[in-house]
C-alpha cells in the first residue's frame, strides 16, 4: 500500500515522470500569450525537505531524482526537469556539491513547479483536502498573486471551475489511490470534466501496482477519452516485493496533449527507464491516439 502523505514518496521515480511531463506541457502552453488556468486537484504540501523524517523513512528519492542529479548526459526533456528542480536547491549556483551541482536537499511538489512556470496573466488553483498538507500549502502559496488555495476535494471542486473563463486550461489529477474508491472518483471526475471542457488538457497520473484496479485503469481512461486525442506514457522500473506489493512504476495519461509531447517522450523514455531501472525487466510504453 502507498502512504497517503506524499512526503513519504517525494522525488521518487513516479514524481520524476509526472513532473517531467508537467513541465513539458506548461512550457508548451506558455508559447501563446493568451492566459490559461492551471488546476491541481490533489496538490499536497507543495514542497518537501528531503532530510525530514517523512522523506527519510523510505528515502524513495534515492531511486528517483537522486539517480539523475549529477548526470551530464540527460536528453533535453530530462535536462529541463533537472533545471527546474535545481531552482529549488539554489546552492548549486555557487558550484557546490558533487560534480559542481547543488546538494539535493529539497524537492518541489507540483504546485511549486506550476507556480514557477505560470506567467502573470495565468491563474493557479490548488486543492488539498488533508489538513496536515493544506496548512503548509496555504502558507506557501495562499498569498501569492494569481493563486487560489482551497481545503477541498479537488474532484468535487473541479466541476465549478470548468470551463475556465479564459477557455484555456490544464488540469492535473493526481490522487493517492489509497482507497479503491479513488479509481471510480477519478473516472467520474474526468468524464464530467470532458463534458464541460472538451478542449482542456488533462494530465492523469496513475500508479503501476499489483492490483486489479491499477491494471484496468489505463484502458478505462482510453474509453473515457474516446473521440479526443490522448497520449499514454508508462514506466515500470521496479519488481514486486516478496509480498507482492510496492509501487512498480507509474504512468501519465494526457488528454489533448501538445503535439510535440509524443516525439519528446519517444526521445526521452528509453534513457529515463534505463537510468531509473531497479531490475532487468524495466520497460516503458508510449502510445497515442491522434486524430
Amino acid at each position: 500500500m502507498l502512504a497517503y502523505r506524499h512526503a513519504f514518496h517525494a522525488g521518487n521515480h513516479a514524481d520524476v515522470l509526472k513532473h517531467l511531463v508537467l513541465i513539458q506541457v506548461l512550457q508548451y502552453m506558455n508559447r501563446k500569450d493568451k492566459p490559461y488556468w492551471m488546476i491541481d486537484t490533489h496538490a499536497g504540501a507543495g514542497g518537501y525537505a528531503l532530510h525530514d523524517a517523512a522523506a527519510q523513512k523510505k528515502a524513495e528519492y534515492a531511486q528517483g531524482i537522486a539517480r539523475l542529479w549529477t548526470r551530464t548526459d540527460a536528453p533535453a526533456a530530462v535536462a529541463d526537469y533537472l533545471g527546474a528542480i535545481r531552482e529549488f536547491n539554489p546552492a548549486g549556483r555557487s558550484g557546490a556539491g558533487d560534480g559542481g551541482q547543488a546538494p539535493l536537499i529539497y524537492y518541489p511538489g507540483s504546485p511549486a513547479i506550476e507556480q514557477r512556470l505560470l506567467r502573470p496573466q495565468d491563474r493557479l488553483w490548488l486543492f488539498e483536502l488533508h489538513p496536515s498538507d493544506h496548512r503548509p500549502l496555504d502558507a506557501s502559496f495562499g498569498a501569492q498573486r494569481g493563486v487560489q488555495v482551497r481545503c477541498a476535494d479537488g474532484f468535487v471542486a473541479l466541476r465549478s471551475l470548468l470551463p475556465p473563463q479564459v477557455r484555456r486550461g490544464v488540469v492535473l489529477l493526481d490522487p493517492s489511490y489509497e482507497l479503491k474508491t479513488d479509481y471510480a472518483a477519478l473516472r467520474n471526475a474526468l468524464a464530467d470534466a470532458l463534458e464541460r471542457f472538451a478542449t482542456g488538457t488533462y494530465l492523469v497520473w496513475y500508479p503501476v501496482l499489483q492490483r486489479r484496479e491499477s491494471h484496468l485503469l489505463p484502458q478505462q481512461l482510453r474509453r473515457i477519452a474516446r473521440g479526443v486525442d490522448w497520449l499514454d506514457a508508462r514506466m515500470q522500473v521496479a519488481a514486486p516485493d516478496p509480498s507482492g506489493f510496492g509501487l512498480l512504476g507509474s504512468g501519465m495519461f494526457v488528454i489533448n496533449p501538445p503535439w510535440t509531447l509524443h516525439e519528446t517522450l519517444r526521445a526521452t523514455l528509453p534513457w529515463l527507464t534505463r537510468a531509473l531501472a531497479q531490475f532487468e525487466g524495466a520497460h516503458f510504453l508510449l502510445e497515442q491516439q491522434a486524430r
